[in-house]
Parts: structure tokens; sequence; C-alpha cells
């Protein structure tokens, strides 16, 4: 019995017993970046809207975007730091879209039939921290 007792006991420890998951452990891990900078993204036929309109080169920023509209539609984020989308997203859909912005200027629209020619589109200037390019 007290031969059992000792081989529970090990196991627990070695399992971390049972002390609650918090979470630490995964914050300390990522606590050396910092955080993204939630951007809400509104599509809408034939729309497209930010929840912010300034942004700083080298930071990260999580696109969060939501399709309001009636039609299908996807976000597309063009310019000196590449091409980066989410998926088609039906009607009510939404998707995240991870992004660290280079300095420069940057064209934002839905790239589905020729909905960037019916007003899907605008662009966004990306300054450096210094406050220029």
């Amino acid at each position: 019995m007290g031969l059992a007792a000792g081989v529970l006991m090990g196991a627990l420890a070695a399992c971390g017993g049972s002390a609650p998951h918090d979470g630490s452990a995964e914050r300390q891990q990522t606590s050396g970046r910092p955080a993204a900078t939630k951007v809400e993204v509104t599509l809408a036929d034939f729309r497209v809207m930010l929840s912010k309109t300034a942004f700083t080169a080298g930071q990260r920023y999580d696109f969060v975007v939501r399709n309001h509209g009636q039609q299908v539609h996807a976000l597309e984020i063009e310019g000196p730091g590449g091409e980066h989308h989410t998926r088609t997203l039906k009607p009510g859909a939404s998707a995240s879209l991870g992004v660290t912005l280079k300095p420069g200027t940057y064209e934002v629209y839905c790239p589905v039939d020729g909905h960037k020619g019916l007003g899907m589109q605008m662009k966004i200037t990306v300054v450096g921290a210094g406050g220029g390019y």
C-alpha cells in the first residue's frame, strides 16, 4: 500500500500534480514579443471599413474581418510587405489575418469578382517609428 501511494504521488508530481492551469506558461513564452494590435474590418456591399486608420511599420496587426454584406467577400492587403489575403467569406462569416506591415502605401480591397471596382477599396499609409516612410 505504501509503495502504491509513493508511485501515485510520483506520477502526479511528474504530470504537474493538481496545480491549476491558468495559461501563465503560455503567456511567459510569448511575452518576449509585442502583442498584435487588433483592427476590426467590416466588409459590406460594397465598402471596406477599418476600425483603425493609423499604422506603424514593424508593428504586428491582427485584422479581424467580418462580412456584413449579402454577397461573398474577402480581404486583400497589398503593398511593400507583399500580398496578404483571407479566404472568401460567406455573408455573416469572419476570418483573422495577421500581418506585420512595412513602411509605405498599401491597397486594402475585396478581390472577389470586380468588387474592388465597385468601391470595395481603400489605401492605408504605414509610417516608420519616427513618423516617416
